[in-house]
């Protein structure tokens, strides 16, 4: 289905995408100004690649998707590829931005974001970013030196940023992640371990858990696996052998409605869903993606595991057996499990950020309104 292009003058645009982590928080944010400014025009620019090509078409969001693709790992003929659709992205969002300017950009990461955020660089659109990972990408580092803001999802963002404008502000959840959530105490048997196998799909991943699976489910009982496998992992793993209680599932929609049913969660450690777990106040065995940029789903990991909410596994030789090792005790020990799930938390990411962003054009009406007077 094709979709007319969006009507971007005055229009509020967000991009991030690429992986769910990016383009969650952009979902989010769009969300909160929404309810904010319904007046308010609100689009999307993205890449015709990653979960952003399949979610916003189904959204209802208008959008742009363009012909870009990441430079992470590629070889040099390959990059400079890249590095060709990238700077035909951005000319022609510059020559349609020069006749259709935005009110302004937010980008929250991921090679999708990239047209836009350069384009509005080089045309003087105020555009902001959110960095929700505990290591920048190199998209966050080049561009945020002129940004409006930098929001920040950790304190630990901000050291790496020098000469940017940033803040603290946590990382922003979808509107179903912004309620009470029931106690993992009060769930009841069957108990259910949730698995996010990531919107990409995460081989070794789903590979250890259904190697590990028939044991653990053979030696739990009361327990059950729901397992998001990625709808292209879905494709390959659909037909295998499995436990009767182990589902998999190619995407799950409604995350919020799965995570309250799990008393506990196995996931890659994608900031998004550090997020929401804390939100959700569900404990996890994290296993970071080892190729992730600058480690970042490492250091996302273990910056949960030091409040005590998260255990660490890291993949390599023996993973399938060192991740039995770490979820039999748990499926095991109410006590030790209920320990990991800390309290639901408050997420006030997106209103601080939007509050941000109007103060900043607040502040320069002001600017703009004492000038005035003065001449």
């Amino acid at each position: 289905m094709r979709h007319a292009p969006p009507a971007f003058a005055g229009a509020l645009v967000l991009t991030g995408g690429g992986t769910g982590g990016h383009f969650f928080p952009a979902v989010a944010l769009a969300e909160g100004a929404r309810a904010r400014w319904s007046d308010r025009q609100i689009a999307f620019v993205g890449a015709r690649r990653g979960i952003e090509a399949r979610e916003l078409p189904m959204s209802g969001w208008p959008h742009l998707l363009l012909d870009v693709e990441g430079f992470l790992g590629r070889s040099p003929l390959r990059a400079a590829k890249s590095a060709w659709k990238l700077w035909r992205a951005v000319a022609h969002l510059k020559a349609l931005w020069r006749h259709e300017r935005p009110w302004a950009v937010i980008g929250t990461g991921g090679y999708g974001a990239a047209p836009a955020l350069l384009a509005a660089r080089a045309l003087g659109i105020p555009y902001f970013l959110h960095e929700s990972n505990a290591a920048p990408g190199a998209l966050v580092k080049l561009v945020a030196p002129k940004a409006r803001r930098v929001w920040c999802g950790l304190e630990a963002v901000r050291p790496l940023l020098p000469g940017a404008h940033c803040r603290v502000v946590g990382t922003p959840v979808r509107s179903p992640f912004l309620r009470d959530f029931r106690p993992v105490a009060e769930l009841a048997k069957p108990y259910r371990l949730l698995v996010l196998g990531g919107s990409g799909g995460a081989r070794a991943l789903n590979e250890a858990l259904l190697e590990a699976a028939p044991a653990l489910l053979e030696a739990a009982p009361d327990w059950e696996i729901l397992h998001q496998t990625g709808p292209v992992e879905f494709e390959r793993l659909e037909a295998r052998s499995r436990h009767p209680r182990h589902a998999l599932v190619p995407f799950i929609s409604r995350m919020d409605e799965a995570m309250e049913s799990a008393s506990l969660v196995l996931s890659r450690s994608g900031a998004s869903t550090c997020a929401e777990l804390q939100a959700a106040g569900r404990g996890a065995v994290l296993v970071p993606l080892p190729t992730s940029a600058n480690g970042h789903q490492r250091m996302n990991a273990l910056a949960l595991a030091a409040e005590g909410q998260a255990v660490v596994v890291e993949q390599g030789e023996g993973f399938p057996a060192r991740l039995q090792a770490v979820l039999g005790p748990l499926l095991a020990d109410d006590a030790a499990r209920r320990a990991l799930s800390g309290p639901p938390e408050a997420n006030r990411s997106v209103d601080l950020c939007l509050d941000d962003l109007a103060g900043y054009f607040a502040r320069g009406s002001a600017t703009q309104a004492t000038a005035t007077e003065t001449a």
